[in-house]
Formats: structure tokens, C-alpha cells, sequence
């Protein structure tokens, strides 16, 4: 009977820790936070994002912002026109809600020609399957659990 309830608790344990363990936060610039003179290209070029991850802008309020921009916007450092306001908060979360390119700059003065300005693309990669493939430690875990199995198995 205890034998059954553990079989249980390892299978839920097998279906649920994928989908736990899927989303991602990605400090924009890791330690270096949002600033000028930093390569954001850099940083991000070895990253996957995918939905359901969050970028977190770190900075100094009120020093600068984060806007969220198109394409052109991005490349000429133009924040939006329309009445939209920025974040502007010193730490500033943004859930990655849809695949596709992203771009961010800063708007204050000349921050963004100064390298305040991040391009990402997003994949839609489903969460169950990024948390098969996330990484070797859901591997090591799953081979701990399947020999511990075995070692009780063999013990009844």
C-alpha cells in the first residue's frame, strides 16, 4: 500500500516539475542593470526567450525608463508617439505574453544612442516541452528518483 502511494507521488512529481520549472526571469543586464555604455546585443545573444518568461529592468529612478518600441523606433531611437507613458519605475517587469521580436529603449535624453537598447526574439516554444529540455538538472533529478524506484523495488 505505501509502495503504491509513493509510485503516485513520484508520477505527479514526473508530470508537474516540467511545467513548474519553465518560466524564466532574465535580469536585463544581469548585475550591470539598465544603464548606458552596456552591450545589450551581447548579453541577450546566448539567452532564450520564451513565452511565459519575464525581462526585469533594473535602474535608478528617475535616471531612466523602459519603452517598449517597434522595429524603427529601436533602430532610431524614437519612443513612441502616441500618449503612452513609460516604466519608469527603477524595477520594471515585463511578461513575455507573445512570441516574436521585442524591442526596448530608454528615452531619456541621448541614453538609447548611448546603448540603452535591448532586441530580443521571443519563441513559442510550449512550456511542457522546454521543461523536458530545460536543462540537466530536471535530468539528474529524474535519475535520482528512477534509483531510488529501483533500490525500493528491489528491497519488497
Amino acid at each position: 500500500m505505501a509502495w503504491n502511494k509513493f509510485v503516485t507521488l513520484i508520477t505527479i512529481l514526473v508530470v508537474l516539475l516540467p511545467t513548474i520549472a519553465t518560466a524564466k526571469e532574465f535580469v536585463v543586464g544581469d548585475d550591470s542593470g539598465w544603464k548606458t555604455n552596456f552591450d545589450y546585443q551581447a548579453w541577450a545573444k546566448d539567452k532564450v526567450f520564451r513565452v511565459g518568461d519575464t525581462l526585469v529592468f533594473n535602474y535608478k529612478a528617475p535616471n531612466h525608463n523602459v519603452f517598449k518600441v517597434n522595429g524603427t523606433g529601436f533602430k532610431e531611437c524614437i519612443k513612441p508617439t502616441e500618449n503612452e507613458a513609460p516604466l519608469s519605475s527603477g524595477n520594471d517587469k515585463i511578461d513575455l505574453q507573445t512570441s516574436g521580436n521585442k524591442w526596448y529603449i530608454c528615452s531619456v535624453k541621448d541614453h538609447c544612442d548611448l546603448g540603452m537598447k535591448l532586441f530580443i526574439t521571443v519563441s513559442d516554444e510550449s512550456p511542457a516541452v522546454r521543461g523536458i529540455t530545460l536543462s540537466g538538472s530536471y535530468q539528474a533529478f529524474m535519475a535520482v528518483i528512477m534509483a531510488i524506484t529501483a533500490i525500493a523495488a528491489l528491497s519488497t
